[in-house]
């Protein structure tokens, strides 16, 4: 009886291992990972407030990798990773003075850039479009918070992905200083609105 069931014991060992290589074949050819870079400008809005106005910074500059899984008819199943790097100079107003002052309180001269990863996300199906919920690491003048971010995908006729959102932030939350413009007569506010909309092409 032993050597009968050490050979029913292999042979359901073989089994199994042909069961997960062809599931996983068949997982692999149903659904693809794919890795996409930004392209052409980036555009991103910083809308704040103030004692006098509203105001707002815009940049068009940035860059972005971004791994989605996809099936075979380009429907997005989920998001794998996310980063994005921006030059915070790339941020100008209508106001160089207030440029100026924007940049000495983020410390630009020792924080270059701001950068954002995504740590976790789920894909949800919204119309024809997708609703990404993530949760990332946002780091600005060297300090970094964890966030929830929720933005929509768009897969576009070309298979590009258009993805656009906001997310609301406090400036004292990464320790920068509201800043003002004209002695102290214009003060900003400390919460923002961040406006992002950006394109991926397949690498």
């Amino acid at each position: 009886m032993k050597p009968f069931i050490k050979t029913t014991l292999y042979t359901l060992k073989i089994i199994t291992c042909t069961l997960i290589i062809y599931s996983v074949s068949v997982f692999n050819t149903v659904n693809s990972q794919t890795t996409y870079q930004s392209a052409g400008p980036v555009k991103i809005t910083i809308e704040g407030t103030s004692n006098i106005h509203d105001w707002e910074m815009n940049a068009d500059k940035g860059n972005s990798t971004a791994v989605f899984v996809t099936d075979a008819h380009g429907a997005i199943n989920s998001l794998s990773s996310l980063t994005f790097t921006m030059p915070v100079e790339s941020l100008k107003s209508e106001h160089t003075a207030m440029d100026k002052n924007a940049y000495k309180a983020m410390r630009t001269d020792k924080y270059a850039s701001l950068t954002f990863t995504v740590l976790s996300a789920s894909v949800r199906p919204a119309g024809n479009n997708y609703q990404v919920y993530s949760k990332g690491r946002l780091t600005i003048s060297g300090v970094s918070r964890d966030v929830d971010v929720v933005a929509i995908c768009t897969v576009n006729a070309d298979k590009s992905i258009s993805v656009n959102g906001s997310y609301k932030l406090k400036m004292t939350a990464y320790n920068v200083t509201p800043p003002s413009i004209m002695l102290g007569t214009i003060k900003t506010g400390d919460d923002l609105t961040v406006k992002f909309n950006l394109l991926f092409k397949a690498r």
